[in-house]
């Protein structure tokens, strides 16, 4: 069939046209060579396809179910063209995003925005799933590109680092308070002693309570860590394992742990008192700007990480791709 491709061009035009030496005209050949293309199709076919005559030519009943398919055929050809011309001219396609819950809100969120403003007609097809997940869509072909924190990747696949973060502790001031006063058995009301009936009643209760958040400040990070309800994401994560390498290096060994799926939902159990969350330090900059929690110093810091794109070191990338990642400064 794809053989005869050119002999369907030329029998689709002389039927058009009516005659051979129309069609060569339209065709810019020769009319001798309009006639071998059409007795090519007719002897490969069996059948005859037009009837001669002093005024030109005209489809056979045979031709003329032929003509059919053929100009519908033709058609579709030429809608396939258009609609690719289409797609160039105004960049019309579709992207396909792996990346997680929390990547997506507190990085991807932002490149999106603006490449939605400048490329409207390019769909973005958003899966959020953990960083294994991630990597395993992409691998199978299920999405363009990733979003993750870099861990071990298969050789096929490039990475292109974006930002760094940092994984902190975090905590409000209220459960710090709660667990030094459970750890230190401290008391909530100011112990007697004879001062008070020198009539230094006011000044003795500041020191109470001096000495109170003295103690409660030089409880080590370490042992908070221990003794707290310690909220982390779930085993298996990325993050999570990166938190508990760094645990079982410093010899912290957490006597009760919360395990949660979600960041944010990390960030806003520590802000109401729930314990100390495990969060990146980026991800939580407003609940620490306005003080709903504090972080903990760390006398090892946790090892930064990066974040960056994930996708198919293959030279054919998309359009779609290659204007995204053009757009983030990621020239390749």
């Amino acid at each position: 069939m794809y053989d005869n491709l050119n002999n369907y061009k030329v029998f689709l035009t002389v039927a058009n046209t009516g005659s051979i030496s129309n069609a060569a005209n339209a065709l810019f050949i020769s009319q001798p060579a309009v006639s071998k293309s059409v007795s090519n199709l007719e002897e490969g076919l069996g059948v005859s396809l037009f009837t001669r005559n002093s005024r030109g030519v005209t489809l056979t009943d045979e031709g003329k179910i032929l003509y059919e398919h053929v100009n519908n055929a033709f058609n579709s050809i030429s809608q396939g063209e258009d609609e690719l011309k289409r797609i160039n001219e105004l960049g019309i396609g579709q992207l396909k995003i792996g990346v997680s819950t929390s990547l997506c809100k507190h990085i991807l969120l932002d490149y999106l925005q603006g490449f939605i403003n400048e490329y409207p007609h390019i769909k973005m097809n958003i899966y959020c799933h953990s960083t294994a997940n991630t990597i395993k869509l992409l691998d199978e072909g299920k999405i363009d590109l990733g979003l993750i924190c870099h861990t071990e990747l298969p050789r096929d696949m490039e990475y292109i680092p974006l930002t760094s973060i940092h994984d902190v502790f975090v905590t409000s001031t209220s459960y710090l308070e709660n667990l030094n006063l459970r750890e230190k058995g401290e008391e909530k009301h100011v112990t007697s002693n004879p001062w008070l009936f020198a009539g230094n009643i006011t000044s003795l209760l500041k020191e109470e309570v001096s000495a109170r958040n003295t103690k409660k400040e030089s409880m080590p990070t370490n042992e908070i860590l221990e003794k707290s309800n310690l909220m982390l994401l779930e085993p298996g994560n990325v993050t999570r394992n990166h938190i508990d390498r760094y645990l079982l290096k410093q010899n912290i060994f957490p006597s009760q742990i919360l395990e949660i799926n979600n960041m944010d939902l990390l960030i806003d159990f520590a802000a109401i008192g729930m314990g100390v969350s495990s969060v990146v330090r980026e991800f939580a900059e407003e609940q620490l700007k306005s003080g709903q929690i504090v972080e903990l110093p760390l006398d090892t810091p946790i090892p930064e990480r990066n974040v960056g794109f994930l996708f198919h070191n293959s030279k054919n990338k998309s359009a779609q791709l290659e204007k995204f990642l053009n757009y983030c400064n990621l020239n390749l």
